[in-house]
């Protein structure tokens, strides 16, 4: 990999490849949340952990994507990978790292909370003992 004067990895994260990553590890989640859905027995008490999922998981995804956009925005296109966290020179450089983070980690978020909010509306659409 090529590096620049500094030593930041080349070439820098663009916003659709952050998106794109975060987008499929919300997807591969959504594996281990129906595991957890077929896992408990009683149709009411799906119906409830589906909800609260929705709920608390999309809530999280949708502050941590816009902290990451503000983050991302503030560090004013000096956008770096956390291999290249021995290249921070001071605190006010950390920013350049946080941003990709909170974006990616509220994509993730958002995707897990729409499928736990699909999840649930299929679930309260079935017969009560199936």
């Amino acid at each position: 990999m090529a590096l620049d004067q500094d030593g930041v990895t080349l070439p820098r994260l663009r916003p659709t490849d952050v998106a794109r990553r975060g987008v499929i590890f919300g997807l591969l989640g959504v594996v281990p949340l129906v595991v957890a859905t077929l896992s408990i027995s009683d149709h009411s008490d799906r119906r409830e952990f589906l909800a609260v999922v929705s709920g608390l998981v999309g809530v999280f995804g949708a502050g941590s994507l816009v902290v990451g956009a503000g983050f991302w925005w503030a560090s004013a296109g000096d956008i770096r990978r956390l291999r290249d966290w021995r290249t921070i020179t001071g605190q006010a450089a950390s920013v350049t790292l946080v941003g990709p983070v909170f974006l990616r980690s509220g994509l993730f978020l958002l995707v897990l909370g729409a499928a736990a909010y699909g999840l649930y509306h299929l679930v309260d659409a079935a017969p009560y003992d199936s």
